[in-house]
């Protein structure tokens, strides 16, 4: 058996230290805290924003006290609204979670609290899924770890032993990777047949003419396709040219007239502006000190703190290095699982969300379900907005997972004031970015008796009709 050199065969172990050294020195030098304070006063401040618009809006009634039915996640069925002003008192406290935040009060608990409770309402309602909610949750689970609080804060006030001008470059790297993988999937995620043809930002486009200077060219073909292709190419290479420096001020200058066109075209309340913010976080670390003309901190800032002499790694940089690969791989991984399904993502749902797949569809459909007694084959009738507000039904109508939820709803309500078993078929038309209307759950299928599980539903029809060309 033949034998590889002594020195070939050692060549593993030896490229592996290399990395694991260079990533160390990568991840634990000492870089200047600024950015995270920034970033902590703007994160707060925007959440505070988003609070108070709930309350402006009446959106906590709407969405949390006034449906009898909620949309749970999968497995997190036992997640449901507080009762009574429950609801209230929970946007108040994340208000003034997100002023400790923005203060730096009480950060460490403050940050674990807001978590929890941003979380929490996420959880619990699945037609009120948006992108930057979980990009939200994510941000604030990291800032648990950050420690933003050091300076500019109440916290470094009361206990100066806290203080400290700098910090390990991880803490600003990973919020660049978890700013930069939206980005990243929302462009590879375009890299779709209907995206590439011009749809649905034609048809979007259509109805936005109104918009200044330019939108009276918003129904030229090559415009279509400079704003579908533009889009495209910013998400895919924004962040590269971000992390490169003389490429830097273009990049964020594109990402930020790309938000603010964002902002004025489509209704994505926060989100627009707390990724221009986020976005900043790209500068060098020190950019708020410069912006404000001062100094890299102060005296034990650059005495103690600026040149730090790396060691070998210890078992808490290790420990460090390892969770911070573990989360960095399942953000990696999540957005991908939609390729384990069968079909069109955008038609099945499987695998769409937490994949960053940002107004990417236009979807549009009507369902009717039809519940018939199992003891003598009466069939009843059901619209959804029989029992669904509006903004609930026209969401469920378009996901089949939703579907299934809502067919399990109408078995038990139904049946249990007949005191008798019943079926479940819908009758459900969907439209794809404008496509012609076609089936999209197989109506001979009795969805009451389907389970709600991660694997493939062969009771979605799979897309068929073209896309239409106008």
């Amino acid at each position: 058996m033949e034998t590889q050199p002594a020195d070939k065969r050692h060549n593993w172990p030896k490229l592996f230290a290399v990395l694991q050294q260079t990533s160390w020195r990568l991840l634990f030098s000492s870089v200047d805290i600024a950015s995270l304070v920034y970033f902590r006063i703007a994160f707060g401040v925007i959440m505070l924003w988003e609070v108070w618009r709930y309350f402006t809006h009446h959106w906590i009634e709407r969405y949390w006290i006034d449906p009898i039915f909620n949309f749970t996640y999968y497995g997190f069925d036992w997640v449901q609204p507080w009762p009574g002003k429950g609801m209230y008192l929970h946007f108040v406290g994340l208000g003034i979670l997100a002023v400790f935040i923005t203060l730096g009060l009480w950060y460490r608990i403050s940050t674990v609290l807001f978590f929890l409770g941003f979380t929490y309402i996420f959880l619990l309602e699945k037609a009120r899924y948006l992108n930057h909610f979980y990009l939200i949750c994510l941000i604030s689970f990291l800032l648990i770890f950050i420690p933003a609080h050091r300076i500019f804060s109440i916290d470094a006030w009361r206990h100066p032993s806290i203080r400290n001008h700098r910090t390990a470059a991880w803490t600003v790297w990973m919020l660049r990777l978890q700013i930069g993988i939206p980005y990243f999937y929302g462009g590879l995620a375009k890299l779709n047949s209907d995206w590439l043809q011009g749809e649905p930002m034609r048809m979007w486009m259509a109805t936005k003419t109104d918009f200044p200077l330019i939108g009276s060219l918003f129904t030229e073909e090559w415009m279509i396709y400079l704003l579908s292709y533009g889009g495209l190419l910013l998400d895919l290479f924004v962040v590269p040219f971000l992390l490169w420096r003389r490429t830097r001020p273009f990049a964020f200058a594109a990402a930020v007239i790309f938000h603010l066109m964002n902002a004025r075209l489509f209704s994505i309340g926060i989100f627009p502006w707390f990724m221009i913010a986020a976005t900043a976080i790209f500068f060098p670390p020190d950019w708020p000190r410069r912006l404000l003309g001062q100094r890299q901190g102060a005296k034990i800032g650059r005495r103690k703190y600026q040149s730090v002499r790396l060691r070998s790694p210890h078992a808490k940089q290790s420990l460090t290095l390892a969770l911070l690969g573990i989360y960095l791989s399942l953000q990696l991984l999540i957005p991908l699982r939609h390729f384990l399904y069968p079909g069109n993502v955008s038609w099945t749902e499987e695998g769409h969300r937490f994949a960053w797949h940002m107004k990417l569809r236009s979807k549009k459909s009507y369902a009717l379900f039809k519940v018939s007694n199992g003891s003598n084959n009466k069939v009843q009738l059901i619209k959804p907005e029989d029992f669904l507000p509006r903004w609930q039904a026209r969401k469920m109508a378009t996901r089949p997972d939703m579907i299934l939820q809502f067919s399990h709803f109408l078995a038990e309500e139904i049946g249990k004031a007949k005191s008798d078993s019943v079926e479940v078929r819908a009758e459900v038309f969907a439209s794809l970015n404008d496509r012609k209307y076609q089936r999209l759950i197989d109506p001979n299928v009795d969805l009451s008796q389907q389970q709600q599980t991660l694997l493939p539903a062969n009771w979605i029809l799979p897309l068929e009709t073209p896309l239409s060309r106008r």
